[in-house]
């Protein structure tokens, strides 16, 4: 099997040879952009399965990228990170909405940028298994769609139907911050009508049985998941 062909694109040389060589070290193959317009150009003619974008560029920004490639049929199935700081909160919503699949915040760890690699590419290679695999692992967490359950390590979790579906949405989209709005609608439907606390109380819930680090609150906005 091919190594998995990953285009890079970072405007700093020190960040771009820093992360060509820990992907090189993994096994994957590897080119690079200096700036937007160049990455467009790259992914056109290299045809990666994966980018990784960071977001603050000359000529062309990273959202900008994005959403040139998303525009274009060959690149639908491509997966792209965003490499973003840690205050680029809009920017990071932005990169999201307009079909990023994952971030990844600056100051870059090695492992965990590998980490989060590898779990996309994951869950990229689970969902076109489809119906022969419905687990999603994310971090630590295995969550199986078919049996309605959870597990963390070995450990069984068990969870409420409405538990188990808040946290099957949140972990769809790793990162992607999910308005209140929208988690009523998918979770609840739009002709239910719950308190205004529910969510609440159903995140509160989810934090105590797997754990408070994965579930994030964005204040007057609503949660995302993190690993």
């Amino acid at each position: 099997m091919d190594p998995i062909k990953i285009l890079v694109v970072d405007d700093e040389p020190d960040i771009l040879d820093f992360l060509r060589y820990n992907l090189v070290k993994e096994g994957y193959q590897v080119v690079t952009a200096s700036n937007g317009e160049e990455g467009v150009m790259m992914a056109e003619k290299e045809k990666p399965g994966l980018v990784i974008l960071d977001i603050m560029m000359p000529k062309m920004d990273g959202v900008e990228v994005c959403r040139n490639l998303r525009s274009k049929p060959e690149f639908d199935k491509t997966l792209i990170i965003f490499l973003t700081a840690r205050e680029e909160d809009y920017s990071q919503i932005a990169a999201l909405d307009i079909g990023g699949d994952d971030y990844i915040t600056k100051p870059i760890r090695p492992r965990v940028f590998l980490s989060r690699i590898k779990a996309l590419l994951r869950r990229s290679d689970r969902l076109e298994d489809e119906a022969t695999d419905a687990i999603i692992v994310v971090g630590e967490l295995e969550i199986d769609t078919e049996r309605i359950t959870v597990k963390k390590g070995e450990k069984v979790i068990e969870l409420a139907k409405k538990e188990f579906e808040l946290l099957n949405l949140l972990v769809s989209k790793p990162g992607k911050v999910f308005s209140r709005e929208e988690i009523f609608n998918k979770v609840w439907g739009t002709d239910v009508i719950v308190g205004n606390r529910t969510i609440d109380v159903h995140i509160r819930k989810l934090r105590e049985k797997i754990g408070d680090t994965f579930i994030k609150t964005i204040k007057g906005i609503g949660y995302k998941f993190e690993f």
